[in-house]
């Protein structure tokens, strides 16, 4: 089984809705990029199967990516800091319009994430975007719990990245072997 064929039964026919996805990305030609577990699975060792797909566009695109998803069979429903959309799986698609990563997309790289060819946050900006997650006070504990996972692969996989973690997170996270 490959790495999509295992996402594709993981997700209920996912791979569909992200390529269809990043087919609208790629055509519209702006810059963009996945965020959160996906961008995670890229840069970590192992990868995770995460059904929730958290991208970024640039700011003036914020609305044409709207209607071309919605154009491209998405159904969308907006909320104070995202637009969220659902294709025929059950992945769960969502547009971040928080002011914090929009700078992400001008640091993207390609990536191959579950056989999915993309683009993901920086392996800095995925970092910053996972520990911003993580000191949300709000979010449910299960999801809090996940960030600090996500952010442990990361520093596992590139200890230099224990520097940048804060002095809290220091104290969840342990240290990498090398650093």
């Amino acid at each position: 089984m490959t790495a999509k064929q295992f996402y594709d039964w993981q997700t209920g026919g996912g791979t569909d809705d992200v390529m269809r996805l990043v087919d609208c990305l790629e055509r519209a030609d702006i810059a963009w990029c996945a965020i959160g577990g996906v961008a995670v699975n890229h840069w970590a060792e192992q990868p995770m199967v995460t059904q929730d797909v958290d991208f970024v566009v640039a700011v003036e695109a914020i609305e044409r990516i709207v209607s071309l998803l919605e154009e491209a069979g998405f159904r969308s429903e907006r909320f104070e800091w995202s637009v969220n959309f659902k294709g025929r799986s059950t992945v769960s698609i969502q547009l971040s319009t928080e002011d914090f990563y929009h700078d992400f997309p001008s640091r993207a790289v390609p990536a191959d994430v579950h056989g999915i060819l993309l683009r993901v946050a920086s392996l800095e900006d995925t970092l910053k975007g996972k520990m911003k997650a993580w000191s949300e006070p709000e979010r449910r504990q299960s999801k809090r719990l996940k960030d600090l996972a996500d952010i442990a692969r990361l520093v596992e996989a590139h200890p230099h990245l224990w520097k940048l973690l804060s002095d809290d997170m220091k104290k969840q996270v342990h240290p990498p072997e090398k650093i």
